[in-house]
């Protein structure tokens, strides 16, 4: 009954999202409040069923209810209940139903929180989310119905694939999608003005904190599920260029320039039609994702699903919302006022170059991942892999942070290089000092490594240069300081954060890949491994049994000069249901460094294949996007951003006193 319950549920909220995409747009026409609120309520309500029915699914997966093909394919009574409740999520169907779920809450939060909207905005923006929510739920319910039952269940269920059965399953992809999912509010206030005909500095100053919100998921999903491979698939990479990855990558590249974009909107009142045009090529990038990883025209361990029937499905929803979005786009475009002018050396200038480089490191990504897809298509078999992306996205990204330091620091309209190039010689000095002493103390890798850990060095003392300057740091007294500190705009302490997380991203990205240190050996008990200056002792192998697997660990004595500083426990998990088996990496942490042990296969006489890595400064890697996410966090929190802050003429409107 649980099952057919959300079936239903999901049938409702595909009727009122038809019902959400076409009545108000009618009153809009007509300029009927009233049909125009339908919106509002039909969001609400959809919002209600779609959740149902998602509650619904977990259910299902927590009761073990195996007459369910969804739980059955996906699910053991055995595995312990995050993993039957991650497990909603680590397949095709409820993957996507968890995506139509995050549509629905966007758009409930849109008709929630949406007040200060003009009323015929709102009713056009819930209109476009009701489209694309009606086009995914019939996806579901054709091709990927989660509640399908069988006909003779079965007393046991296959499991989850032994990969997700890791807590990364719980946090990576629901981040992921609220990053995806949620660049499609900018898409529908975009195709909403289109609409309309009318766009202008309210607009932006309405879209950006839905960008925001969107970004800040996806940064920290991009994080995480970097991490998550680092440590669970053995091979002590954290980035492999997969097409999967580029897809997460690409939307972040274009979200990234349209905030960038709609704050020179605001601000300036410029660069409207580029604006709109990123709003809609942000989101086509994650519909893009979504065929990439549910069509099965790739192989990956990210993808989901390989039924060519899913993917013509996909393919045709991607043809309609990015070829219907575009034609709008070329139509209307003529006919909106480009707004104000600006030098080249500006503020604005430098948001434009930003935009640029990021727009042309993105079809760099883009074109590397479709080109071997196209060609794989004409029977040439070939890949593109991380000697093209060097080649060709690292300059492109390395410029785009040399640029970062300058342009908080340049004034709108017509800034001073020169001026800005001098407040920042601390920075640039601080960047030199540190390449120096790098190359001094370094033995090995590129030469031009010492030289991007002193551009992150800069990135990072731009961003304190650019506070130090508003607060008046070392000029003004402490007092004064503390005071103008307080008062700074969080927008610009976020900024700042932002800028100096790419810069921690960075160096620890040239650590890790230039002085990496690795021992890849078959070792046997009380033998010895000697890497980076710390000693691995092998003290034995023993066995557990787990809920649904047996566990071979490993123990590992770990000192450094003879003293003893802790304990390893790599692991090799077999999973007998799916006939599989996982490795569990030991990772210890010093500092922003790693050791890290992950095993391989055992051997008749009792020896274990071992690969051992020290990885200098590599937690860097993940810092930096989560203080680039805390910087955007603390932006959100500005006042001036926040949805539904009411505008300062209002505001003192309010105060005068009644007549």
């Amino acid at each position: 009954m649980i099952a057919e319950s959300g079936h239903y549920a999901l049938v409702l909220a595909l009727g009122l999202a038809l019902i959400q995409s076409i009545v108000p747009l009618i009153g809009a026409r007509l300029r009927d409040a009233a049909l125009m609120n339908v919106a509002r309520s039909a969001a609400l309500a959809q919002l209600l069923f779609v959740g149902a029915s998602f509650i619904a699914l977990v259910m299902l997966h927590v009761n073990s209810d195996f007459s369910v093909a969804n739980v059955y394919e996906n699910s053991h009574s055995m595995k312990p209940l995050i993993y039957k409740i991650t497990g909603v999520w680590g397949n095709h169907e409820g993957s996507m139903l968890l995506w139509v779920s995050i549509l629905a809450s966007f758009g409930g939060m849109v008709a929630a929180f949406g007040n200060n909207l003009p009323l015929s905005l709102r009713a056009h923006v819930l209109a476009v989310q009701a489209w694309i929510a009606s086009a995914f739920y019939l996806f579901i319910l054709v091709t990927s119905n989660p509640f399908l039952r069988i006909a003779n269940p079965p007393i046991e269920g296959r499991d989850l694939n032994p990969v997700l059965q890791d807590i990364g399953l719980a946090v990576h992809p629901p981040m992921l999608y609220l990053g995806y999912v949620g660049f499609s509010i900018s898409f529908s206030f975009a195709i909403a003005a289109l609409m309309e005909g009318r766009i202008d500095a309210a607009w932006a100053r309405w879209v950006r904190p839905w960008t925001l919100v969107a970004w800040i998921f996806l940064t920290l999903g991009i994080a995480m599920g970097s991490y998550w491979a680092y440590y669970e698939l053995g091979w002590g990479g954290w980035w492999f260029w997969d097409p999967v990855e580029n897809a997460s990558l690409m939307p972040w590249l274009a979200g990234t320039a349209l905030l960038h974009s709609a704050l020179v909107m605001e601000k300036r009142n410029a660069l409207k039609v580029w604006t709109i045009l990123l709003s809609i090529l942000t989101f086509s990038l994650s519909l893009l994702g979504t065929f990439l990883v549910r069509s099965g025209v790739i192989t990956s361990v990210h993808a989901f699903a390989t039924d060519p029937t899913r993917g013509v499905f996909i393919l045709l929803i991607l043809c309609l919302f990015i070829g219907g979005s575009l034609s709008l786009f070329a139509g209307r475009a003529t006919s909106l006022k480009q707004g104000g002018l600006f030098a080249p050396i500006s503020r604005e200038g430098a948001l434009v170059l930003n935009n640029l480089l990021l727009s042309v490191a993105c079809a760099v990504v883009l074109f590397g991942t479709l080109y071997p897809l196209a060609m794989e298509a004409l029977d040439f078999k070939m890949s593109v892999g991380a000697p093209f992306y060097n080649l060709t996205f690292v300059p492109l990204f390395a410029l785009l942070l040399l640029a970062v330091p300058l342009g908080p620091m340049l004034a709108w309209k017509r800034g001073d290089l020169l001026g800005v190039t001098q407040r920042l010689l601390a920075a640039g000095v601080a960047a030199l000092v540190v390449i120096a002493i790098v190359w001094a103390w370094t033995r090995g890798g590129s030469a031009l490594a010492p030289l991007a850990i002193g551009l992150g060095v800069f990135v990072i003392g731009g961003a304190m240069t650019d506070l130090s300057e508003r607060t008046g740091l070392f000029r003004l007294p402490f007092a004064t300081t503390l005071h103008r500190a307080r008062g700074l705009p969080r927008s610009a302490w976020g900024a700042a954060f932002a800028h100096a997380g790419l810069g921690i991203a960075l160096i620890g990205i040239v650590c890790e890949t230039t002085w990496n240190s690795e021992y890849i050996a078959t070792m046997k008990q009380n033998d010895v491994a000697h890497v980076a200056g710390y000693d691995l002792k092998l003290d034995g192998l023993s066995q557990r049994q787990g809920p649904n697997f047996r566990e071979m660990i490993a123990e590992f004595n770990v000192s450094r000069d003879g003293e003893k500083i802790s304990v390893m426990t790599p692991s090799k998990r077999n999973f007998t249901t799916r006939g599989s088996s996982t490795t569990e990496a030991a990772l210890l942490t010093r500092g922003a460094s790693q050791l890290y042990v992950s095993l391989g296969d055992a051997t008749a006489d009792g020896a274990i294949a071992v690969r051992i890595y020290h990885k200098p400064l590599v937690l860097l890697i993940w810092w930096g996007p989560v203080l680039m996410a805390f910087g955007g966090m603390l932006s959100l929190s500005d006042r001036r951003l926040r949805v539904g802050a009411p505008k300062p003429a209002r505001a003192k409107q309010r105060l005068q006193p009644a007549e």
